[in-house]
């Protein structure tokens, strides 16, 4: 490759990379785009990196903090009972019994929205959350916990529960979950 321009770039850890530069007209794209052809199906996923759920749940957190900017602190009670409402059948049943549960058994932490989902927070921290079934299209619920929530047992722990229905016994384990986050 007499005449070709060659540069070589020094990497981090002290190696020499070698690169080669090719005109443009001695570049052969045709290889490089047979077979190929354009399409106006949807990207899946794995392509774009994001569904449109979670795109849809992004743009609402930039929303949740344009809000807490404008407001100084936003109100989050207010929000969290809207985001409530928006949700469908047994979602906004578990939401709405879960709501009283916290704030009966957790006084400590302010309501509020976290990426679209009802959350609550100690210190503008977030400690919990509800994912509701219908937001990422999932077979069931999900009371979740941030790294703010004292759960640690031994090296291992869970963060995150299915919620299929509220019943009593769910109930109780929930307050003693947020007695034990809250530690």
């Amino acid at each position: 490759m007499t005449g070709v321009p060659v540069s070589v770039t020094i990497v981090p850890d002290n190696t020499a990379m070698e690169s080669v530069r090719v005109p443009y007209e001695r570049m052969d794209l045709s290889r490089s785009m047979a077979g190929k052809k354009s399409s106006s199906k949807r990207v899946p996923k794995s392509e774009t990196g994001f569904t449109a759920e979670e795109r849809a749940a992004m743009k609402d957190r930039a929303q949740e903090i344009r809000a807490r900017r404008r407001t100084g602190t936003g109100d989050g009670e207010r929000d969290l009972l809207a985001k409530i409402a928006e949700m469908q059948g047994s979602d906004r049943v578990m939401a709405e019994r879960l709501h009283a549960i916290i704030k009966a058994n957790a006084p400590g932490l302010s309501p509020r929205t976290w990426y679209g989902m009802p959350a609550y927070s100690k210190d503008d921290q977030v400690v919990c959350f509800f994912r509701n079934a219908g937001k990422f299209k999932t077979r069931y619920a999900t009371l979740g916990f941030s790294d703010e929530a004292h759960l640690d047992d031994g090296q291992m722990w869970p963060t995150d529960f299915a919620l299929t229905a509220l019943t009593a016994t769910e109930e109780a384990r929930i307050i003693a979950l947020l007695k034990r986050a809250l530690g």
